[in-house]
């Protein structure tokens, strides 16, 4: 493959993209599709900085084109560029590593999608009609612990940051709290959902999430970047440093790099770079980790908006963009980190953003822009097309930034956990369902 690499300065901050392209015979990958758009990406990542983010990254696949295209910071402090390949916290697409676990051992006969969960796990939950599916396509009722947890952003991750929780601890924050809705009857987004995964995986294997992820997906797929380190705290090779943002956004950044990210686990607490997310995501719509079967099951989307654009299945999202394709995959966020990775039904184009920062909703739906830029070949920043693929869900995305939020309680004075919250905009009360939104650790972005 021939590698052309390009460089240039655009206003005061170091922006790269490198384009690697295969023999010129080779076509697109998706001869039905328009060709992505490098111009358009930039221009995304270049406004999701002008609104607070240090860095951006973005990768796409297309066919044997390789699109690497970066800008910003990798790290605040020493200065250091962003780059396309660097590691960072993926958030919620850990739940996608989860669903491919999980529907391996569907395949195997050792878990039925269709029973009480219960009969799954050590600890029995409150209502024996949640189902294992329920928990995969977030129709548990499962109240999300999160929402107490940072309910106020930077003090809830300082009380956790280096805190390590069995799976129980967190099932028992939410369970505490009465179920949002009965089972099955409606699509409510809960971290909760996919730490029972964890716990039932676990429990019907013996074997740990880690290694499950490490024989199942990691080795059989080479994914050298990509790794499940809880609860150590510390990325390792190059990676990216991520910086939250306080609710008071007069306050600087917190570099939210080092946690154990204990308190999401099986639901967020996955490390990896775009090159492996895109192949990993190929592998996934293509067949190469789970069986036709149950495949299907997982691509089987329920729309979980008004205008049917944004849509939910076993562990996958679904987007259907401005050009009319569907692409599949899943957002993420953990403090200091934005992700979308996504992928067309075929594997054939990919693509996977990062942006650096959290608690800032503008930002988040600004980087769901790339999905545009890469699918469908267009400038999101010159047209209204980037609200189809970010904004809308109301599971998945924060208020804007600008909403009220009710002041930091002091620090308690037994050193434990403050309710406290990582997302952007106002927050319910503690103990109250926020309902229409949620931009905390790992869910949804």
């Amino acid at each position: 493959m021939r590698i052309r690499n390009a460089s240039l300065v655009l206003a005061g901050s170091a922006l790269v993209a490198a384009l690697g392209t295969a023999s010129p015979a080779v076509a697109d990958s998706s001869p039905t599709l328009p060709h992505p758009s490098p111009t358009g990406v930039l221009a995304v990542q270049k406004q999701a900085m002008a609104a607070g983010a240090p860095g951006a990254l973005t990768r796409i696949d297309s066919g044997s084109t390789v699109y690497r295209l970066s800008m910003g910071k990798a790290d605040r402090a020493a200065g250091t560029p962003m780059d396309a390949d660097r590691r960072f916290r993926v958030g919620s697409v850990t739940k996608s590593f989860t669903t491919v676990v999980l529907m391996q051992l569907v395949a195997e006969g050792r878990v039925d999608l269709d029973a009480p969960a219960n009969d799954y796990l050590p600890q029995a939950l409150p209502d024996d009609r949640i189902t294992v599916r329920h928990l995969l396509n977030h129709r548990s009722g499962l109240w999300d612990y999160t929402n107490d947890m940072f309910y106020h952003t930077v003090p809830g991750f300082e009380a956790v940051r280096n805190k390590v929780f069995t799976y129980q601890e967190l099932i028992d924050l939410s369970t505490a709290h009465a179920p949002t809705n009965q089972p099955g009857a409606a699509y409510s987004y809960s971290n909760t959902n996919f730490v029972v995964l964890g716990q039932l995986i676990e429990h019907t294997t013996g074997v740990s999430m880690g290694a499950q992820y490490e024989q199942r997906i990691f080795k059989p797929l080479g994914l050298k970047n990509t790794s499940y380190v809880h609860p150590r705290t510390t990325l390792t090779g190059s990676y990216a440093r991520g910086y939250v943002r306080d609710d008071d956004t007069t306050l600087p950044l917190v570099d939210s790099t080092e946690q154990t990210a204990s308190w999401a686990q099986s639901a967020g607490a996955v490390i990896s770079n775009s090159a492996d997310l895109n192949r990993f995501f190929a592998a996934v719509v293509s067949g190469g980790l789970v069986p036709p079967a149950q495949l299907r099951e997982m691509m089987s989307l329920v729309p979980v908006n008004a205008d049917g654009t944004q849509s939910y299945g076993l562990g996958l999202r679904g987007r259907t963009l401005s050009c009319g394709v569907t692409v599949y995959g899943h957002t993420g966020t953990v403090q200091g980190y934005y992700t979308y990775a996504f992928t067309t039904a075929d594997g054939k184009r990919r693509v996977s953003s990062m942006a650096n920062t959290s608690n800032n909703g503008t930002v988040n739906t600004i980087l769901g822009g790339t999905l545009e830029a890469a699918f469908c070949g267009t400038d999101p920043t010159r047209a209204s097309t980037s609200a189809r693929s970010a904004g809308g869900d109301h599971t998945e995305h924060p208020a804007p930034p600008s909403a009220p939020r009710p002041p930091a309680p002091a620090p308690s004075p037994s050193g434990g956990p403050v309710p406290v919250d990582a997302a952007g905009g106002a927050r319910p009360a503690p103990g109250t369902h926020r309902g229409d939104r949620r931009d905390h650790f790992p869910h949804r972005p």
